[in-house]
């Protein structure tokens, strides 16, 4: 049984090759709405562990360690699928998560690329040998660690989840994945593609609706060696404290505070929508929105001007609507928390160039849309600047020198990603070795490719999700020494 049937009511949950429920049934809902689109089943102490035995049982039963071959038939096969089921998939994103159509088409297009990369991974990723002294030959074995767990966020379920997933199943790892109830009729319908992929073994990939309980025990099993999670850097650090004692692999890609550095030479044309879009795209809840705008003085005056009417002008909406350039929050509880931070950084004095706030007009006040926010800062220790806030608020900061502007930029605990526009040759270069981040743009922001490596420096996390490096976190080194026997003549 590969497909959830389409009379099914409960989003249920895909443990060791067949549909489960779980220990209790919420409502998913519409954030454009507030109304409810259907109910699912939530994962979890007990679910966890039959996910783990499960996964556990495939490692050592079945071939998918030791079969190079298959895992890479099985990837490509998979992509095949998300690619037939792209549309539904980015449709029910939309609805659920409240990204727009188009925000969501991008996220799925994604997903097939990231397996098809991942599938040449699984076919030439090799250890090495070499002959160090005479008669003595030394290889090094890069073997599967065994059963990897993936925790993935409700911002791009579909994206970050098989960013994970895709390597770890290249490793030859099996695999559990806990994913939020937010986008739990999502996790349903992924967990079909993947449940249907022809030549999968039963138990090496288990999907299900978790929490903080299911989650935990990923955790905190001994049986789960490896760890891969996206998400606050709040939880990676009490991820990273719990699986200390199993001393587990940890890869985290965690929060972000992306500056935007704009120097006068700055071809504005092109800048200026970019930087309204890496703060609208899914409604500035990103780990790698730019939330943090730096200005050279000589350009801040048009700066202002064009980037206040642009803001003002984003048509905020239900993201299924044509034409709309940004959907609602999460829920309803963000649009608060958000509205909370801006209200606390004006009163902290922060000065309103842009109020935007929670929409309470209309058929969207049913839903938890958020204008976008700008303020204007000169305290980098205020809250708004030194905190991800997740939503769609942007800081304005001035700088004079260049070395100014790296100062600024570095003042963060953060160093995900950071963008700089200039036209200078030299300079975007300098600048960019001196910032600490692990992914820098110049001219241009969230690019992204599976062949190069993706995470962040300082508190943005540690290991790699994307590029060749990503497969490091699913395997063990194994060194073996041989010294052949002589044969005498």
């Amino acid at each position: 049984m590969a497909e959830q049937k389409q009379e099914t009511k409960v989003a249920l949950n895909w443990i060791d090759g067949q549909w489960c429920d779980g220990e209790r049934h919420g409502d998913s809902i519409n954030p454009a709405t507030g109304e409810i689109i259907g109910r699912y089943a939530q994962a979890g102490v007990a679910e966890a562990q039959r996910a783990i035995a499960a996964a556990r049982r495939a490692f050592r039963e079945e071939n998918w360690k030791q079969d190079r071959l298959l895992r890479a038939r099985v990837l490509n096969r998979m992509a095949d699928r998300f690619e037939a089921s792209g549309e539904a998939l980015a449709r029910l994103i939309t609805t659920e998560n409240g990204k727009t159509l188009e925000q969501a088409r991008f996220e799925i297009g994604i997903v097939p690329l990231t397996l098809r990369f991942n599938a040449a991974l699984a076919l030439t990723d090799h250890g090495h040998a070499a002959q160090v002294e005479p008669g003595q030959l030394s290889m090094v074995l890069r073997e599967p660690v065994g059963v990897a767990g993936i925790i993935a966020p409700w911002n791009s379920p579909g994206a970050l989840m098989v960013r994970s997933l895709a390597p770890a199943l290249a490793a030859g790892a099996t695999a559990v994945i806990s994913l939020p109830r937010q986008t739990a009729q999502v996790n349903a319908l992924m967990a079909g593609i993947i449940a249907g992929t022809e030549g999968l073994p039963r138990g090496v990939v288990n999907l299900f609706t978790g929490g903080h309980e299911a989650g935990n025990v990923l955790v905190e099993s001994p049986d789960v060696p490896s760890i891969s999670f996206t998400g606050s850097t709040r939880t990676g650090r009490a991820i990273s404290a719990t699986a200390s004692a199993n001393l587990k692999r940890l890869g985290l890609e965690l929060g972000g505070k992306t500056p935007v550095i704009l120097f006068d030479d700055a071809d504005l044309d092109a800048a200026l929508p970019k930087v309204v879009e890496a703060l609208t795209v899914f409604s500035g809840q990103f780990c790698m929105t730019g939330s943090r705008l730096l200005v050279q003085r000589g350009i801040a005056e048009r700066v202002r001007d064009e980037l206040s009417r642009r803001l003002e002008a984003v048509k905020v909406g239900p993201g299924l609507e044509p034409g709309v350039e940004m959907g609602p929050l999460i829920d309803r509880s963000n649009v608060e928390r958000v509205n909370g931070m801006v209200t606390d950084a004006i009163a902290a004095g922060a000065k309103v160039l842009v109020r935007g706030g929670p929409v309470s007009e209309g058929d969207l006040a049913r839903g938890a849309f958020y204008r976008p926010t700008l303020l204007e800062v000169t305290d980098s220790s205020l809250d708004i600047v030194q905190k991800e806030v997740f939503g769609p608020v942007l800081t304005l900061q001035l700088f004079d020198t260049e070395q100014q502007a790296v100062v600024l930029a570095n003042d963060s605990e953060y160093g995900l990603a950071a963008s700089i526009w200039s036209r200078d040759i030299d300079r975007p270069l300098r600048v960019a070795r001196e910032i600490e981040a692990g992914t820098i743009w110049v001219n241009d922001w969230a690019v992204l490719y599976d062949q190069f490596e993706e995470g962040g420096f300082k508190q943005s996390g540690q290991g790699r999700m994307r590029g060749y490096a990503v497969i490091d976190d699913f395997v063990e080194f194994k060194h073996i020494a041989l010294r052949p026997g002589v044969v005498e003549t």
